[in-house]
């Protein structure tokens, strides 16, 4: 199963006037993760500005390998 793992821009930006949201997203097929950290071991770092995803990230991490959530005590 493929996973995508990208950066919320929006995030980032709400925490510079001091909101503390988490700023990644980890996307499966049936659920999103927003975390601060993900540990995996290989993956492919894609730019596609033609055809971002659907939450409209341009740059994402792909990969098949399991992804550990440390915040969540889970791997996907």
């Amino acid at each position: 199963m493929i996973k995508r793992i990208h950066v919320n821009q929006h995030n980032i930006r709400a925490n510079t006037k001091g909101a503390n949201l988490p700023v990644l997203t980890v996307k499966c097929y049936n659920s999103n993760h927003k975390v601060n950290e993900v540990h995996f071991n290989a993956g492919v770092l894609k730019y596609s500005p033609d055809k971002p995803l659907a939450c409209g990230a341009k740059v994402w991490i792909e990969t098949t390998e399991p992804v550990v959530l440390p915040e969540l005590g889970i791997t996907i």
